[in-house]
């Protein structure tokens, strides 16, 4: 063997071989990478936790949101239908709808926010509350008027039930009245017609006055003076005693009415000019006899001379008297 050889056989004390710290290198690298994906691990568990969370709160307000929402919508439903059903509401209502609308465009002011917060919330949830006891207590007023209308319009039509009974009956005894009326006014016309006069026995006498005042009948135009006329108002039970107004109408042969007596008024041949107006004293249920003078200032002329005798304003007798030329010492 040679000397080579046997210094290799010889372990080598003398110059040792340096010490391998790979594995405690890579030992800790490993470890240390362990821990970072413990660390990150223990992280993304966290963070995920955290948005668990808060997902779950985030669900929860939209939970609460949309709670509160269905609950507004169906508040704001009843509220909306007073508008709808009720158009014409006045004074105290009137001011409580005005006050229900405000609240509730509060609400919906709240509700329309995004990121609404708890308290805001809270808050839109009360006045919510706040608008559904207002919106029932509006139709509980509602409802009492309405009841009570319902009462008035019963008693309206009562009312005016009564009232056309009363209408009717009205116009019943009007008719009966306007009837009793006719009746009584044709009663009043059969009377007043029945009460009329009637003249009897009618004389007319052509009269002749000599200056020494004494008197003698004529028949001849130029010798008579005056006309003298003579009846009977017969016995009349209807006529009322009391004095009653004779119309004489002396109407000439040239058909002019004697005298300046005035007019009257007839009840067929209507206002007539008459010669003497004769007051007489009648006693009911007995006959009266008249007679008066007509005279006038001119001479008779011969021809007939027509008398009409008027009571009433009907013609209750006439008569005729006729004056002759007379001859040359008649």
């Amino acid at each position: 063997m040679s000397t080579t050889d046997s210094n290799k056989l010889v372990p080598d004390y003398q110059n040792p071989q340096p010490k391998d710290n790979r594995k405690l290198i890579y030992g800790i690298l490993i470890a240390a990478l362990i821990g970072t994906w413990g660390y990150i691990i223990y992280d993304k568990s966290k963070t995920k936790e955290t948005v668990t969370i808060l997902e779950t709160r985030i669900g929860n307000i939209d939970s609460a949101r949309n709670a509160i929402q269905q609950e507004f919508m169906s508040v704001s439903a009843k509220a909306d239908s007073l508008t709808q059903n009720n158009l014409q509401l006045h004074g105290d209502l009137a001011d409580k709808s005005a006050a229900i609308q405000k609240l509730k465009s509060n609400i919906g002011s709240i509700l329309k926010k995004k990121n609404a917060s708890d308290s805001e919330l809270s808050e839109a949830k009360q006045m919510i509350g706040e608008l559904n006891g207002k919106v029932d207590g509006l139709f509980a007023e509602i409802d009492k008027l309405k009841g009570e209308n319902q009462q008035l319009n019963t008693a309206n039509q009562q009312l005016s039930t009564e009232k056309t009974q009363l209408t009717t009956d009205k116009q019943n005894l009007e008719q009966n009245l306007n009837s009793t009326k006719t009746e009584k006014k044709q009663l009043e016309e059969k009377v007043d017609v029945a009460s009329t006069l009637h003249a009897s026995n009618i004389g007319v006498a052509a009269i002749k006055v000599s200056s020494n005042g004494k008197e003698k009948e004529t028949t001849t135009a130029k010798r008579a003076n005056l006309i003298r006329i003579a009846f009977n108002l017969d016995e009349n039970r209807v006529t009322p005693t009391g004095t009653k107004d004779i119309y004489i109408i002396v109407t000439g042969p040239d058909g002019k009415v004697i005298g300046e007596g005035g007019t009257f008024v007839t009840r067929e041949e209507g206002t007539k000019s008459f010669s003497n107006k004769v007051s007489v004293n009648y006693e009911q249920g007995k006959a009266t006899p008249v007679n008066f003078n007509c005279g006038q200032n001119e001479t008779y002329k011969e021809g007939d001379y027509k008398i009409e005798i008027y009571n009433n304003g009907f013609k209750i007798g006439q008569g005729v008297k006729t004056l002759k030329k007379g001859g040359l010492f008649s």
